[in-house]
């Protein structure tokens, strides 16, 4: 990335979107919210207001759930598959030719460097629409021979679930909201989609976006405001057939229970607490490069982190000076500038939330070898932190910490069950990392691993290929893929007696 990268007019254009007040977008139309309330947003690299957008309730929340019920059962429910995809891929088309300025918004959203959320935000976003578009002439049922007696015609049936609540978290915005509806769009159904209130900017563009694409009204609706008000609204209304949801596990059970109202389904992806094991016959040059990126990744703000390190002995004193090298080299500063490696965390929340595990972390014995602490000055900076002579009973080892925090470990045991067992001694199972030249080991401790992914010699890219999901604590149901389609279906079985 250089500096021409953020032209003076791209630095324009974004200004003049964020001066405008943002509005919900319901029925097609954009409009305040019913109370006329409004939240500000806030650039995390320096702490200052810059942009408000509408603060919906659950009047906003009931319109756009009328709004996408009816466009479900009017055309679009039942419009042709071929239809679908066509939308989805002119939706990529313009978020590509609009990349620069959907990145440039999620950079002063998130803190994120510009360089990863023009790669993440906007071409990842492009492509996930476009492999979501091809499933949509694929998906659909099968034909059953039947062994009662008779002669029939069995078969089943996938059918949109309907309307479906969608809440996203601040990590990656963007890419989250165009994952998740292009899931639910490509197989029928109509969508009520909530931002998280720190980062509604980009979701928000990407309506403009979505109405510019040709879309029906109502086929997409997006209500910014407050979990505890909009999101909390969307999950307990009775006319929505699905939720789908990524965030903290602790919001994932709240919204679990809310939704036993009326049986809605639902798709939680939650957190993690990813081990990488590295083994001494491991490449140590990319296994170390891989393991400081999977920690500092978006300031450490991704579900799937590898925030426990496990290293074999006999290499640990090496990788983990590779690890603080890389950690200190990091510089940190505001998205937009070019020079930035690592962007602040998105909120004085969670500064606080990360340097109070650091603080735990040191008052519970653990030894910081690099970084430790928030940064001086304005914005909401977190000096990328390694702590070593951590233990699995300490919080920092076994709790999300959602940040620039790595934790790292010895082993000296070769026995892949006993490996195992400490890469899984935790309630979570999202991700994990391996790194050996031993291809049997390797793929034992896979099958041992209790994760949704497991990645082997390589780096946590993600593909919309991939079903992306958890074990245990980590969630239910999968996103991406097959599965992360079919799983907005519902399966009916029509059984014909041919008589």
């Amino acid at each position: 990335m250089n500096a021409a990268l953020i032209s003076d007019d791209l630095h324009a254009k974004a200004r003049a979107f964020t001066q405008r007040p943002r509005e919900l977008l319901i029925g097609g139309r954009w409009q305040p919210a019913h109370s006329g309330a409004s939240f500000e947003v806030v650039d995390p690299a320096n702490g200052r207001i810059f942009a408000h957008a509408a603060s919906g309730d659950a009047a906003d929340i009931d319109d756009a759930v009328k709004a996408a019920r009816a466009a479900f059962e009017g055309s679009w429910g039942t419009s042709m598959p071929a239809y679908r995809a066509r939308l989805l891929l002119k939706l990529a088309d313009l978020i590509e030719a609009n990349g620069d300025e959907l990145a440039l918004l999620e950079t002063l959203d998130n803190g994120m460097p510009f360089r990863m959320a023009r790669m993440v935000a906007t071409f990842g976003t492009a492509e996930s629409l476009r492999y979501h578009a091809g499933w949509a002439t694929k998906i659909g049922g099968e034909t059953i021979n039947l062994s009662v007696p008779g002669e029939w015609h069995a078969y089943t049936l996938r059918e949109p679930v309907g309307v479906v609540g969608q809440i996203v978290p601040w990590n990656f915005p963007l890419a989250m909201a165009v994952a998740k509806i292009a899931a639910a769009l490509t197989v029928g159904c109509t969508v009520v989609l909530k931002p998280a209130e720190q980062t509604p900017l980009s979701t928000v563009r990407l309506g403009e976006l979505i109405l510019e694409a040709g879309f029906p009204p109502g086929v997409v609706n997006i209500v910014t405001g407050y979990g505890k008000i909009a999101g909390r609204a969307l999950v307990a209304h009775a006319d929505v057939n699905k939720i789908a949801f990524t965030g903290s596990t602790p919001v994932g059970k709240e919204i679990l229970r809310a939704c036993a109202g009326n049986l809605k389904r639902v798709t939680l992806e939650l957190g993690g607490k990813s081990p990488v094991i590295i083994f001494p016959d491991a490449d140590l040059v990319p296994a170390t490069d891989v393991a400081a990126r999977g920690i500092f990744m978006n300031t450490g703000q991704v579900c799937a982190a590898g925030s426990r390190l496990f290293v074999h002995e006999k290499v640990f004193d090496q990788v983990i000076e590779g690890v603080v090298a890389r950690a200190r080299a990091l510089k940190l500063g505001a998205g937009t500038d070019p020079a930035t490696d690592l962007g602040p965390v998105v909120s004085e929340e969670q500064r606080r939330r990360v340097t109070g595990y650091i603080r735990a972390g040191i008052d519970d014995g653990a030894r910081v070898l690099t970084g430790g602490g928030q940064v001086p000055g304005p914005g909401y900076f977190v000096e990328p932190t390694v702590l070593a002579d951590t233990t699995a009973n300490m919080r920092v080892v076994r709790e999300e910490i959602f940040g620039p925090v790595l934790c790292a470990m010895s082993f000296s045991d070769s026995d892949v069950d006993a490996i195992a067992r400490r890469a899984n001694d935790t309630e979570y199972g999202l991700a994990a990392s391996i790194w050996t030249r031993d291809i049997s080991v390797a793929h034992r401790l896979a099958r041992r691993i209790r994760a949704g992914s497991v990645r082997i010699n390589t780096a946590g890219s993600v593909d919309a290929a991939m079903p992306l999901g958890g074990f245990k604590q980590s969630g239910w149901g999968r996103e991406n893929g097959r599965e992360g389609t079919e799983i907005y279906t519902e399966v009916k079985s029509v059984t014909v007696g041919l008589t």
